[in-house]
This record gives structure tokens, C-alpha cells and sequence, in this order.
């Protein structure tokens, strides 16, 4: 097979902000053409699946002001310093629904638009999800938190209530690949 690689000749950033880093780099294709290509850089994330015992889907709603609308959605965010996958699911569904638990597993990582960005996220259910205290939103939030069963959500999706991508793919991973059919 050829060798499709890029050789990177130098990297700067371009724009920096509080979520994310725009970089700018000069390249060298295979065929030796030189070449720019800028991309989205962020820290890796985590998208949580929450269950309560009683099966209902945990759910927030928040305000989403690159497309101005409300939505609904799956906890989600960041992870922090060398925090790993599995202490942000915790940390993130306590901070954004004020639920908690014990039972955690990975489901799936993907590169949700490698074309343009390196976002990597790491997908998890969180089983007997209960409520244990008060959220502790960043100051950019403002989130209710709702539950549904899992039938309601998954319906959700199929009708475009639920547009956001990673919630998506979260729901219809866990039902194509994980629930009991």
C-alpha cells in the first residue's frame, strides 16, 4: 500500500479560546506538493449515557448559542488535567445532573470529524444513576435536568427532537449494539 502520510514542516496556533485551540500547519503531502492545513484541537471528552434503576435515561436540556435553540441532550464535557475517562464520567454527570453511581462501562471511542478537528470521544453507560445532590454547572451552563425511558429517547432521535451528534450516536450505538433487542 502507499504511504498516504502527511509530513508536518511547522505548527503554530492560530486562535486560542477557553475550549479550543485553531492550529495552522505547513505540510508536505506525499507527492511533495507543500500544502496549509488548519484544524480544531481540543482536549478529549467524554459522552455519558445515564440510567436510572428504574430505566429511565437521564437527559439535560441546555441552551446552545452556535445554534441558537435549546437542546436536548446527553451529559457531556472534557476531561480535565490528567484526569482519566472514567473520573470524568463521574465528575461530568454529577456536576451537570446532580446524579451519581458506581456502575460505569465504555462503550465505544470515536473521532466524531477527523477531517477537521482531532476530538476524540469516549462513550460510556452509567447504570442505577441516582440522584444524590445539587449540579455544579461551569459558568457558561444553565441546565435542567429531565428523564425519559429509553423507547421515548431513542424516538427522540428517529423525529430530529434530539439533533445533537454525540447524544445521537451515543443512543443509537447503545441500541444497535448493547441493549437486549
Amino acid at each position: 500500500m502507499t504511504d498516504l502520510s502527511w509530513e508536518t514542516l511547522d505548527s503554530d496556533i492560530s486562535y486560542t479560546c477557553g475550549g479550543f485551540d485553531v492550529i495552522n500547519e505547513q505540510v508536505q503531502l506525499p507527492d511533495g506538493t507543500a500544502a496549509e492545513f488548519d484544524y480544531l484541537s481540543e482536549n478529549p471528552s467524554v459522552v455519558v449515557l445515564p440510567f436510572t434503576s428504574d430505566g429511565d435515561v437521564v437527559l439535560i436540556e441546555e441552551w446552545r448559542q452556535a445554534v441558537k435553540r435549546h437542546n436536548r441532550g446527553l451529559p457531556a464535557g472534557g476531561l480535565e488535567g490528567e484526569e482519566s475517562p472514567e473520573e470524568a464520567v463521574h465528575r461530568e454527570l454529577r456536576e451537570e445532573t446532580g446524579y451519581e453511581t458506581d456502575a460505569i462501562a465504555h462503550l465505544t471511542t470515536v473521532e466524531p470529524a477527523n477531517g477537521f478537528s482531532d476530538a476524540v470521544f469516549h462513550y460510556y453507560v452509567a447504570n442505577d444513576c441516582k440522584p444524590t445532590g445539587s449540579q455544579h454547572l461551569d459558568t457558561d451552563e444553565s441546565i435542567e435536568v429531565r428523564k425519559a425511558p429509553f423507547s421515548a429517547v431513542l424516538e427522540s432521535v428517529r423525529t430530529g427532537e434530539i439533533r445533537d451528534g454525540r447524544s445521537a450516536h451515543a443512543l443509537l450505538y447503545y441500541a444497535l449494539f448493547e441493549r437486549d433487542l
